[in-house]
């Protein structure tokens, strides 16, 4: 295969010839990708001595062996799916030629039964963060709005533009002015049994360490989840518990005082500066590395993210733990084939036992809407190579690491717990990040290699490319590379150590993510089960 490079305009273009680059994951895999750009033409001579016999694109796989119809198709050493068809070696072998597994079952898994030396721990690591009265550590200082119900979105982004252009720059110790906004809050069966995640999940958004402990809402008047249902009284942490508990700061639009809407955003502008003024008053301090809660993630996934970013995200969460930090991973349905993987891990019985719990509610969650993990897969994720859900959580689970699992919280719970956390939550970008924000997360990592400009307003986001290329084209919005790993310019542990070291300047504020820069904010996205009314 060649490429056209161009140089400098007076030297006319070179060609130089790029070796044929193939992946294979385990020794016993029966198939391997294309890493090189552009994928491989028929034809091509592989490592070998093997030929292709198609076109194969990059990141998809091709046949290392003869594949009878029905045989078993490896992929990370694991049955990625069964031949629907011969497939004779070197031909590309895509999602139409693979019949899925069945998903694992939730009896007779290994319950912790996997017991790791322990790594040593990782000291001396800080970072500069805001302390909270809770104990927690933010990495932003941050004024959020809680709105109870969707009704109030448009004053509440009215007022907030507001505070921004008048009083923002008054105090530059405050980050920002977010309005947590969501789709919730009335026209719901409130008082239905799942109701409680929605609730508890903005409930505990508006904890987020992030934010300081100021807590102030806007709210409609009518609604049902009303102010004292939301935040009942003891939900703000307090500094000295020999002091009451602060009432409850809320503007209600329906309040007989508000005449017109004006009034409104003045009454909302005017709380929102005694927040404001105490968060100013606040400075960052020297913390622990141990002070981070670290929410990853996957979206716009491709064959590379199981190769390059993800086993790099999963190099740092071995750091992280080491550390003494807390780390989440999530996504259900894109680790629901690695169950017998993750209940092996878990440090205890129980633990293992909660993983379980929240699978087999997942399961269920999917089945009354009848479809199953196969419904998780995009056409971006099948053109970038991933021919099933079987194939993708193989890749996704890697995020992990290696750690013991510690902890398992179910949607919309707040962790409360060092080490490693299996929280249980969709795989949807917009519900996972808005779940792992209500559990306390103070940074996130976000890898893609379909590309995505996804962002958060309440935390930093660190994305991470999972190719070369796409990082080339997306140069201001991906923060790392690890594209680099694939073509062999750097290792695992390399990328892992930089995001490691990235994480603790962006939690410190010395550096800005890309997502930051341009102010690219996703919608918070409630995960609500219970029936809409």
């Amino acid at each position: 295969m060649s490429q056209t490079v161009q140089t400098p305009l007076a030297t006319p273009p070179v060609t130089r010839t790029v070796a044929p680059l193939t992946i294979r994951m385990h020794a016993s895999d029966n198939v391997a990708i294309v890493a090189n750009d552009g994928g491989l033409p028929a034809g091509t001579e592989l490592p070998g001595g093997l030929v292709l016999r198609d076109k194969v694109p990059q990141g998809h796989k091709v046949a290392l062996v003869d594949l009878p119809q029905g045989a078993v198709v490896l992929r990370y050493g694991v049955p990625i799916g069964h031949a629907l068809a011969d497939i004779a070696a070197g031909s590309w072998v895509h999602e139409r030629l693979l019949q899925m597994p069945e998903a694992r079952g939730l009896d007779n898994l290994p319950m912790a039964t996997v017991r790791p030396e322990p790594l040593p721990p990782l000291e001396g690591y800080t970072f500069e963060g805001y302390r909270n009265a809770d104990g927690s550590v933010g990495t932003r200082n941050i004024l959020a709005i809680t709105q109870t119900v969707q009704c109030v979105a448009g004053v509440t982004s009215f007022a907030v533009q507001r505070i921004k252009a008048e009083l923002l720059l008054r105090f530059p110790n405050v980050d920002d002015v977010v309005a947590l906004e969501h789709g919730y809050g009335c026209g719901v069966a409130i008082d239905a049994p799942d109701a409680v995640i929605p609730i508890r999940t903005l409930r505990h958004i508006s904890l987020n360490p992030n934010f300081g402990g100021e807590v102030m809402v806007v709210s409609l008047g009518c609604e049902k989840l009303q102010p004292e249902r939301l935040l009942p009284p003891g939900s703000i942490p307090i500094a000295d518990q020999r002091t009451a508990a602060p009432e409850l700061d809320v503007v209600c639009l329906q309040d007989d005082a508000h005449v017109g809407f004006m009034s409104m955003v003045d009454s909302i502008v005017r709380q929102a500066e005694e927040h404001l003024e105490r968060l100013n008053a606040r400075r960052r301090e020297t913390v622990p590395a141990s002070e981070l809660v670290v929410g990853v993630q996957c979206g716009g996934s491709d064959a590379f993210s199981g190769v390059t970013a993800n086993p790099a995200v999963g190099f740092c969460t071995d750091l992280l733990v080491r550390a003494g930090a807390s780390v989440m991973f999530s996504e259900t349905t894109e680790v629901r084939d690695g169950i017998a993987q993750l209940t092996a891990r878990a440090t205890t019985p129980e633990v293992a036992q909660a993983m379980v719990r929240e699978m087999a509610w997942f399961d269920a969650y999917l089945q009354r809407g009848s479809v199953d993990r196969s419904a998780n897969t995009t056409p971006g994720n099948k053109k970038g190579g991933l021919s099933n859900i079987v194939e993708k959580a193989m890749g996704s689970i890697v995020k992990s690491g290696s750690a013991p699992i510690a902890n398992v919280l179910a949607p919309g719970e707040k962790l409360k717990a060092k080490g490693l956390t299996y929280a249980a939550t969709p795989a949807s970008d917009f519900i996972c990040g808005t779940l792992q924000l209500a559990a306390g997360m103070n940074l996130h990592v976000f890898t893609t290699g379909r590309g995505t400009p996804y962002g958060l307003a309440a935390v930093p986001v660190i994305k991470v490319a999972t190719r070369s290329d796409l990082a080339r084209r997306w140069h201001d919005l991906m923060d790392i590379n690890a594209g680099t790993i694939a073509d062999g310019s750097a290792s695992i542990e390399d990328v892992g150590w930089e995001m490691f070291r990235l994480m603790l300047d962006v939690a410190s504020g010395r550096k800005k993510t890309w997502a930051e820069h341009w102010k690219l904010h996703n919608a918070l996205v409630l995960f609500n089960p219970a029936p809409v009314t």
